[in-house]
């Protein structure tokens, strides 16, 4: 990038926001799992005038600019492909507003989401989106991804809770979306377009978010399966006794082997499967929500369950799940991480299917993830070696060619970044690619946002 480049972006933001040592831009070619371009620059804007200033100059200099949060993310969403800038959005961390009489929170986008969910817990209200990152990962990084989490079969995803959005399209216009209501239906729903748009179509400057009470009484079941099926048939029973657990998640055999290794929880042995279950409530509502499930339970095969109400426990019982992740490694150095939905009726169709491809391929494959919507994280565990990566190459399509064959979707959660944008194909067809990329082209006619996510290189220099 040309020195009075960036001079002028300097003039804008301040030298203090600016990182131009290469040891510095190195940091931010990466997330937590892809590695991209190293960027020309690291910018960190404090307002929707700088982004608006940034995007007008990229526009004309014509270089791409990458928004980014903590980095988090697992696809490439936020990492560059061109150099260009990436612009670090940590800054911009402000609650601007909690409006506990009408439930809503306005937040810019580099607000941590454990943050928000802990301030707004002094007020006796709820945020419930619950990514596993929710400690670090951002409020902007959630929105541009529409991260969902373990509260998403009773409460939904991130898109659930957004109402409205300041935002700057890619070509330096500021504009707001949606409401401060919990409803609005003039115009066309462009919150919605961007919501989960992984920064191809705007820079998320400011996010105005539903809430709701906070539960009064949470209630936790660990419970332990011989076998996968077991579990499933529990899953689907549950729900078809019209409870709706706030959490239900699902581990198989490898998982479970991994985080006794790590964090032991006390697994019974010959254990197959397990379901981690959260309710919450009122506190009549829990008992008797918790006394039908273990009801459940026992008719459908259990080899051992745990019941707390305690807080604390429950906290420890949790910390195997969120730690699973990090666990996994103990396996191999080199993991690539998948996020497939099926049905629910279809998830021991899947856990047999990984299971056979694990044996075959000879490599580690775990799944475990949201068994109450289906959305398994499928994790295969690799060493650095070539014969490795190209086994891992020919499992993930396998695993995509099955989810698509079981009527799911290939991504629930993580989006499609980089690293999915060669199978995309495999579920949309080529006249939804066509009118995504007509929207995208709208939205961009240079290119400038975030470009070489999502789309195939086909589909957008065609």
């Amino acid at each position: 990038m040309e020195k009075h480049v960036i001079e002028k972006i300097e003039k804008i933001v301040g030298k203090e926001n600016v990182l131009k040592s290469y040891e510095e831009r190195k940091c931010y070619s990466f997330d937590a799992r892809a590695q991209g371009a190293i960027p020309d620059l690291v910018v960190f804007p404090l307002s929707s005038f700088h982004v608006s200033e940034v995007l007008r100059i990229a526009n004309e200099y014509k270089f791409p600019v990458v928004p980014r949060g903590q980095g988090s993310g697992v696809t490439g969403g936020a990492v560059p492909t061109s150099g260009g800038v990436v612009m670090v959005f940590t800054k911009m961390n402000r609650i601007k507003e909690i409006d506990k009489e009408n439930l809503i929170a306005i937040v810019e986008p580099g607000v941590i989401t454990y943050d928000l969910q802990e301030e707004v817990k002094k007020y006796g209200l709820f945020y419930p989106p619950d990514p596993a990152s929710h400690r670090y990962s951002t409020i902007g990084g959630n929105v541009a991804e529409c991260a969902g989490g373990p509260n998403s079969l009773k409460y939904g995803v991130t898109r659930d809770y957004v109402l409205g959005l300041e935002v700057v399209l890619p070509t330096g216009e500021i504009m707001r979306t949606g409401v401060r209501t919990m409803k609005g239906v003039v115009g066309y729903d462009l919150t919605r377009l961007f919501v989960g748009s992984e920064g191809t179509l705007c820079v998320i400057t400011e996010i105005t978010l539903k809430l709701i009470p906070l539960p009064e009484s949470k209630a936790t079941i660990l419970a332990f399966f011989r076998e996968v099926e077991d579990a499933a048939v529990c899953v689907s029973k549950i729900i078809a006794e019209r409870i709706v657990p706030a959490v239900m998640e699902f581990m198989d055999k490898a998982s479970i082997i991994c985080i006794e290794r790590a964090n032991p929880i006390g697994v019974p042995e010959n254990t197959g499967a397990l379901l981690l279950i959260e309710v919450d409530g009122d506190r009549a509502s829990v008992r008797s929500q918790v006394e039908k499930i273990v009801s459940v339970l026992k008719e459908k095969g259990v080899s051992e369950f745990r019941v707390t109400y305690d807080p604390i426990e429950a906290e420890n019982l949790w910390l195997a799940r969120r730690t699973l992740s990090q666990a996994t490694y103990n396996l191999n150095p080199i993991k690539i991480a998948e996020d497939v939905v099926v049905p629910r009726s279809k998830i021991p169709v899947l856990i047999r299917k990984l299971e056979e491809l694990s044996g075959r391929l000879g490599i580690p494959i775990l799944s475990f993830g949201h068994a109450g919507d289906g959305n398994f994280h499928v994790s295969i565990m690799i060493k650095d070696e070539p014969q490795d990566f190209k086994k891992a190459e020919e499992a993930v399509r396998e695993i995509f060619r099955e989810t698509l064959r079981l009527k799911g979707t290939i991504s629930g959660e993580h989006g499609i970044g980089i690293l999915k944008a060669d199978y995309i194909d495999m579920e949309l067809s080529q006249e939804a690619l066509s009118v995504m990329a007509k929207i995208k082209k709208l939205f961009d006619p240079n290119n400038i946002l975030n470009p070489g996510k999502i789309f195939p290189k086909h589909i957008l220099s065609g």
